[in-house]
């Protein structure tokens, strides 16, 4: 009999292939956003999941990170360059509004949750929980650090 982490892992696996088939092809220029990859990865010493996004071009003041029971999501928006002088020969960079879906394994300490962002990259640190917490959203304030 598979396990809950199993099949937890299994679907949140479906629901990737799934938002990808789904999105229009980068040629098309109907796209109504982009997808930024995130790595997510657990440690033991201290036992936390952490979450890195790829959001180069994304004001980190206009991102919004939240903590359901069993999800992080983060929302925001990469506008578009504004020079109406550009005469694009190739486009493939992807702009607007997004919003990035990670499904949690392991219970985690909202209150302990903490996020960075530095040369395009957010990282979100969520200490697991001792003890499973009672089902409560969260918000987590992004600090921005300083560039090399």
């Amino acid at each position: 009999m598979p396990r809950r982490r199993d099949i937890d892992r299994l679907q949140g696996e479906i629901e990737e292939l799934f938002a990808d088939l789904w999105q229009v092809p980068r040629t098309v220029g109907l796209r109504g956003g982009f997808r930024p990859f995130a790595d997510c990865y657990r440690t033991e010493d201290p036992p936390a999941l952490t979450v890195v996004v790829e959001l180069a071009g994304v004001d980190p003041t206009e991102l919004q990170v939240d903590i359901g029971e069993r999800e992080l999501v983060i929302t925001g928006n990469r506008p578009p360059p504004r020079d109406p002088g550009r005469r694009y020969q190739r486009m493939e960079i992807e702009y607007g509004p997004f919003e990035r879906r990670v499904g949690l394994t392991e219970p985690v300490d909202t209150g302990a949750a903490s996020a960075a962002y530095h040369a395009g990259l957010l990282t979100i640190t969520l200490p697991l929980a001792r003890r499973r917490p009672a089902p409560e959203p969260v918000t987590i304030a992004i600090v921005r650090s300083g560039e090399p």
